[in-house]
């Protein structure tokens, strides 16, 4: 399996050539640039192990200050490398983890609460690692048919032209993702479990008040977004805000503040969050996510899933 370790590699070097390029920032600040995945996750990123999903490649080149669209076609070339590579065996386990995760029905979701997790690797059997299985010659090639199937699906929809292509792309961005009304809504995996900045503190997300998932806007128009969230919990907010992910803005992406204020608000009560969207000129998705900080500048619940907006342009 030459090509495809060192595919895994040469994406994985591109990473750490990234990071050293911005003076080798620790894993755990990159993770709190992001607030949105692991340090470990990143950390594994750059090892050439495996392949980083495109959220992980997303969420660590983010966090680098770099833009990830410039990393896209780098990351689809490793991609397709990995999975030809596989196409004569079985496929492994990261592979059936991320089709699966591309062409999952929707499943529960929870409105304006998604976030751009990585892709979990489905655990083998101890007794089956390092092992060969024999197989029969009519299987391996119905086998083979149906990983390069696979492939050509995931490689469809890693380049915008599925209606699952949402899954390769959370940046946000509808002209250099390819995103469209198709795409919408976008469901992702929840991060890894993490306790909130405040022992005691909890939020609930109550409903979208305006501009529910997939509501239509039209190119260059001013619109305002609220939220609905409850304290659920036993700490008061105070100076608390929502973060904007996705920095630097693009130009043709949906334009917002920053940082959005949140009003003081008391355990057991709810409070509705503001935020003016001008949305870009061309059409499109916008997918736009925010984490709550608290009043001292932490994300509030690191293992929480980032409030969102989708609204399709045009």
């Amino acid at each position: 399996m030459p090509a495809r370790a060192k595919a895994i590699e040469d994406f994985a070097a591109a990473l750490r050539e990234l990071r050293k390029s911005v003076g080798n920032p620790p894993f755990r600040e990159m993770s709190g640039r992001s607030g949105a995945i692991s340090h470990t996750t990143l950390h594994e990123a750059t090892k050439g192990n495996r392949l980083p999903s495109w959220e992980t490649t997303v969420e660590f080149v983010k966090a680098c200050g770099a833009d990830p669209a410039a990393y896209r076609e780098r990351w689809e070339r490793a991609n397709l490398a990995v999975r030809s590579a596989g196409a004569g065996l079985e496929a492994s386990a990261t592979d059936v983890a991320e089709i699966r995760t591309a062409h999952s029905p929707a499943g529960s979701r929870t409105p304006g609460g998604e976030i751009a997790g990585d892709v979990r690797p489905v655990p083998s059997a101890p007794e089956d690692r390092g092992r060969f299985r024999r197989i029969r010659p009519a299987a391996l090639a119905v086998a083979a048919v149906g990983v390069v199937t696979a492939v050509l699906i995931a490689v469809a929809v890693n380049r915008g032209s599925g209606a699952d292509g949402h899954s390769s792309n959370p940046s946000g961005s509808p002209s250099s993702s390819g995103l469209s009304a198709a795409d919408c809504p976008i469901h992702a995996t929840s991060p890894p479990w993490s306790p909130p900045a405040h022992e005691g503190d909890s939020a609930k997300f109550i409903g979208d008040i305006t501009l529910p998932d997939c509501t239509r806007v039209g190119p260059r128009q001013t619109v305002t977004k609220v939220w609905r969230l409850k304290n659920a919990g036993t700490v008061p907010w105070r100076g608390y805000s929502l973060h904007r992910l996705d920095l630097p803005q693009q130009p043709d992406q949906c334009q917002t503040v920053s940082d959005v204020p949140i009003k003081d608000t008391r355990p057991g009560e709810t409070v509705d969050i503001r935020t003016e969207i001008t949305t870009p000129g061309k059409p499109g998705l916008c997918y736009v996510r925010f984490k709550m900080m608290e009043g001292s500048g932490r994300v509030a619940f690191p293992g929480g899933r980032p409030l969102n907006f989708q609204i399709i342009v045009g």
